[in-house]
């Protein structure tokens, strides 16, 4: 005889997992951790900043899993558009990463890029991305909300807020070789 119990929602508050620092592989664990999720039956929605038009693996899959939201808001790395095209970029990708975050619809919501866009000093972003609102936004999510923030260099505040912090550093790279990126593997 099987035993079934009804979904029971989590007790505990989702957590703010933050993986950060200059060795590859941030985001690919963010996936790893959304592709957990989904099989756990939860909702899931990226919302990538800086990353531009490159056409990732991960794309192509998110379109085939259930559950599963995939939003490109960057316009690609600081030095390839201008400041305010960069800004804008910023200002669209925060405004639906706020809904997201605090619309309740999702069970894991993961801010790609995130620290790296907080961490700009090239152009202000103070006033398109707030880090005051985006510490406010994680802190007053919905209970159940798990919240993933990725990039290099995230903000102190950010690391002091987090329930969990995976720092990646870098080891050994083909780039360093000279190496180009791999279909698959960087891609």
């Amino acid at each position: 005889m099987s035993l079934e119990f009804p979904h029971r929602p989590n007790r505990h508050r989702g957590l703010l997992i933050v993986y950060t620092g200059n060795g590859k592989g941030k985001t690919t664990a963010s996936l790893g951790l959304a592709l957990r999720a989904i099989g756990q039956g939860f909702r899931v929605c990226v919302v990538q900043f800086i990353k531009g038009a490159m056409r990732y693996g991960e794309l192509k899959t998110a379109r085939l899993l259930p559950n599963f939201e995939f939003i490109r808001t960057g316009a690609g790395f600081t030095w390839t558009r201008t400041p305010r095209e960069h800004r804008e970029a910023l200002r669209r990708g925060w405004a639906i990463a706020r809904d997201k975050v605090s619309s309740g619809d999702y069970d894991l919501v993961i801010l790609d890029e995130i620290n790296n866009a907080l961490a700009i000093e090239g152009f202000p972003i103070d006033d398109v991305l707030p880090l005051e609102e985006v510490l406010e936004t994680v802190a007053s999510r919905p209970p159940h909300v798990h919240v993933v923030m990725t990039g290099r260099d995230a903000h102190p505040r950010v690391i002091e807020m987090a329930d969990l912090v995976t720092r990646m550093e870098a080891e050994k790279h083909p780039y360093d070789e000279g190496r180009r990126a791999l279909r698959g593997i960087e891609f």
